[in-house]
């Protein structure tokens, strides 16, 4: 992830820029032969105009009006020297606002909530990035190295150029027809619908139906084959029925698809994927966690489960990126005092019993323990003076093991007893913290250095029924992103703005482009 300028422009662009840097900054960028574009100018329209493919916007470089000019000044009249100066200073002030836009992104992350870290890497600096690429005479090779150095982000990429390429073909002109049986029906195996024609048209050109493929007379193979394709790319229950949030997400444009991706680049300029050579990454909108490894530069998931995050109402995840420092084993759940004023002392207020069949306790801030109710403990607990907290055992809502990597908001990652939540396809149902699907091989990816903790020590540990903390000797990086479009195994998936912050981006994105000044006009 790193862009040193002399590992990407050599030692000697470098160098020459370190010696004679300021020079050609007060002289300008040197796009221009006498009163002529060069070479580096005709490239720098390009790559402005190129911009687009990235997610960025054109108009926020004056791609357009630029390249008019650079056209004009290599076809027409000779420019006067204070037209060349403009032209010149336009180009270079462009071209480093792109650069640190495609390096760096466009918005300060923490501002709507992504409270991330910036990744590591060099500070970046676009002037002399600039400069350095023109000494070296490769201003495109560099504008591309500038980008994230992500798999994924070039794969997103392509994505974004296939999506903006359906918008205007006959696929997409028209809307499939209503379901039988009106909001409330559902296409079954075997049923007519007179949009059948529509949507296999609509399925193949989104690659989820091989094409020249015979229509069935109704509903049927291959159809159904197809539309459970399509479930899956977004993130619906892949059960091959034809039902109103199938037909919605297949009724959304291609043009709100690419934008959807061009948050998901934006994202990649500023969310910290590879801090060290292993991390485990959450994705709140797709309900997946993955640990993989760094190797060589390259992203190698090791293990991929379900998880449950917060509830998207009132009690989302925040986004943050925090090292992984301890594993609790057969934990206590020490309630949190929101839960605990809200839900829990308000229920035992009603049902003192509710205490000892949940296997809870009182822990008062000198340490003293109890277990029966009283009025006094309760106003305890909501002074601050005293605590409740689960001891360990089945019921315990944190399950048999606890993964620890100190935060403001009290997040960790869990098992649960609550199984069977993992089967539903939308899994925001925790108050914040995130359940995993599969603790055990969780725990042998964190402790993978540590090859004592065999599995069997890891399950003993977990159903030993007392608490037990280790200390991990190697903090594993844990990130929880958000990002409601991926491409894997070649095909783009997309996922619900389940906490809106897609939008949130949207409009920040929207009124940073708003807020830039023009860097060139036409001349009249």
């Amino acid at each position: 992830m790193k862009h040193s300028l002399s590992s990407i422009l050599g030692r000697a662009a470098l160098a020459l820029w370190l010696c004679c840097g300021t020079a050609m900054a007060a002289q300008g960028a040197r796009w221009f032969d006498g009163d002529r574009p060069g070479a580096q100018a005709q490239a720098a329209v390009a790559v402005l105009a190129d911009a687009a493919s990235h997610g960025l916007a054109p108009q926020d470089y004056s791609a357009d009006a630029l390249a008019r000019a650079v056209a004009g000044a290599a076809q027409g009249p000779s420019l006067d020297a204070a037209r060349v100066a403009r032209l010149d200073q336009a180009l270079t002030t462009a071209m480093a606002r792109y650069l640190a836009d495609v390096h760096t992104g466009r918005v300060d992350p923490q501002k709507i909530r992504h409270n991330f870290s910036p990744p590591e890497r060099e500070p970046f600096n676009a002037g002399a990035y600039l400069q350095a690429a023109l000494a070296a005479g490769r201003l495109r090779e560099a504008a591309l190295e500038a980008a994230p150095r992500l798999p994924i982000y070039a794969s997103l990429r392509e994505a974004l150029a296939a999506y903006r390429a359906r918008a205007d073909r006959p696929a997409w002109r028209q809307p499939l027809p209503p379901l039988p049986g009106g909001q409330a029906g559902k296409l079954a195996p075997g049923q007519a619908y007179a949009g059948l024609a529509a949507l296999a048209e609509r399925l193949a050109d989104l690659g989820d139906l091989p094409p020249g493929l015979a229509l069935p007379a109704r509903y049927d193979e291959p159809l159904i084959k197809a539309v459970k394709a399509f479930q899956q790319r977004h993130g619906l229950g892949a059960d091959g029925l034809l039902g109103k949030a199938t037909l919605a997400a297949l009724q959304v444009a291609p043009a709100a698809r690419a934008r959807q991706i061009e948050l998901a680049l934006e994202r990649l300029r500023w969310t910290p994927l590879m801090q060290g050579p292993r991390m485990i990454v959450v994705n709140i909108p797709e309900f997946v966690l993955r640990a993989y490894e760094v190797r060589d530069g390259r992203i190698q998931v090791e293990e991929e489960m379900r998880i449950v995050v917060g509830k998207a109402l009132d009690t989302r995840t925040p986004l943050f990126d925090e090292d992984m420092r301890f594993i609790e084993f057969s934990p206590y759940w020490n309630v949190p005092p929101s839960i605990a004023r809200a839900e829990i002392v308000p229920r035992l207020r009603r049902d003192p019993g509710y205490l000892a069949r949940q296997e809870m306790e009182f822990v008062s801030n000198g340490g003293r323990v109890d277990r029966a109710v009283s009025v006094g403990l309760l106003d305890a607990v909501l002074a601050g003076k005293a605590r409740i907290r689960q001891r360990p055992g089945p019921k315990n809502a944190l399950g048999d093991i606890k993964f620890v990597f100190p935060n403001r908001d009290n997040i960790y990652l869990h098992h649960t007893p609550a199984t069977q939540l993992f089967s539903r396809d939308r899994r925001d149902f925790s108050h914040g913290c995130i359940r995993v699907e599969h603790p055990v091989a969780l725990a042998r990816f964190v402790l993978k250095n540590m090859p004592y903790w065999t599995e069997e020590r890891i399950r003993t540990a977990m159903g030993r029924g007392q608490s037990a903390t280790l200390r991990l000797p190697e903090p594993v990086p844990v990130l929880i992103a958000y990002g409601t479009a991926l491409v894997k195994d070649g095909r783009a998936f997309f996922f619900d703005d389940l906490y809106g912050l897609d939008r949130l981006l949207d409009a920040a994105l929207r009124q940073h482009s708003q807020t830039l000044p023009i860097l060139y006009k036409d001349a009249p």
